[in-house]
């Protein structure tokens, strides 16, 4: 079990007291672990560890940290192996590759070492990233300044569709082209294009029901504009994962996305920005070995 690299990130939301976190940690026979202290160490660790040789990478956090680690793995894994310690506050891509939240139970999983293969995606903007779990692209800071306290412990991670309802006058939907597999083409008036190879987003919401990370495909939800009664109602559709068969959305699969709109769209990537500039997504199909329970 030699030879790992621990990526942990020690201001996690499920790190309650760092010092038990590392007791655990080091069940890990021979494991290195770097602590993040900025925003880009992640990915650096996760370079350094392939230059070294390190034969599993393991990012020890939340969804942004896996993020982090991915980006700095990217197509250059090798012989290396991938695993997650979930110890965010989302956990959203662990939900769907089913790595349990447990920290000793995570910890063993890491012991048993059993892997699966996992779809990569590479987007590309403004610059080349990548992800595992889900991209959305669209409104945000004006939704943002319109939900309240209580709207937020209402509807949790819908409040966006409810605030998207009460920002209706002010939004101003994006006039996209979307290209899928250069052979379809659609434009649309969107509020919203979510890019999903995972399933879950904002902790627990099943944006993506039927969505598998090793099918080789993107799972597109394409939101047009639409009332504030409908905005309301495919919240409610989405709480339930029945908004697949909701006429108030436009659901494609494909290997390759490119999007373009006016204005530009921006593009969040399991939780970190890429710009607004014409966004091509990609699937890298079983780019990864993540360590995960057998299916």
């Amino acid at each position: 079990m030699g030879n790992i690299c621990i990526i942990l990130n020690p201001t996690a939301g499920g790190v309650d007291d760092l010092d038990v976190v590392m007791a655990q940690l080091r069940r890990l026979p021979e494991a290195e672990i770097r602590l993040t202290g900025r925003r880009g160490s992640a990915a650096r660790f996760a370079r350094t560890a392939l230059r070294k040789g390190r034969e599993i990478i393991i990012a020890a956090g939340g969804d942004g940290t896996l993020n982090e680690v991915i980006n700095g793995i990217g197509e250059n894994l090798g012989e290396a192996r991938v695993g997650l310690i979930p110890l965010g506050t989302g956990n959203d891509f662990a939900r769907t590759i089913e790595v349990p939240t447990d920290l000793a139970t995570a910890i063993d999983l890491i012991v048993a070492g059993e892997t699966r293969p996992v779809d990569l995606v590479r987007v590309t903007s403004d610059e080349v990233r990548y992800f595992v779990n889900v991209s959305a692209g669209g409104f945000s800071g004006l939704v943002d300044e319109k939900l309240t306290p209580k709207m937020k412990k209402t509807w949790g991670p819908l409040a966006y569709l409810r605030g998207a309802a009460a920002a209706l006058s002010e939004l101003r939907a994006y006039r996209t082209t979307l290209a899928f597999d250069n052979s379809e083409s659609l434009m649309l008036d969107l509020y919203n294009v979510v890019v999903a190879n995972g399933r879950y987003v904002g902790g627990g919401t099943l944006i993506a029901p039927e969505a598998s990370i090793d099918d080789g495909l993107l799972d597109v939800v394409l939101i047009p504009k639409r009332s504030a009664p409908e905005l309301a109602l495919l919240a409610a559709q989405v709480a339930m994962g029945t908004h697949l068969s909701s006429g108030a959305i436009v659901f494609r699969r494909a290997a390759q996305l490119t999007v373009n709109s006016k204005p530009g769209m921006w593009f969040n990537v399991d939780g970190e920005l890429v710009g607004n500039e014409p966004a091509r997504f990609e699937i890298l199909p079983r780019a990864l070995r993540f360590i995960a329970p057998k299916q």
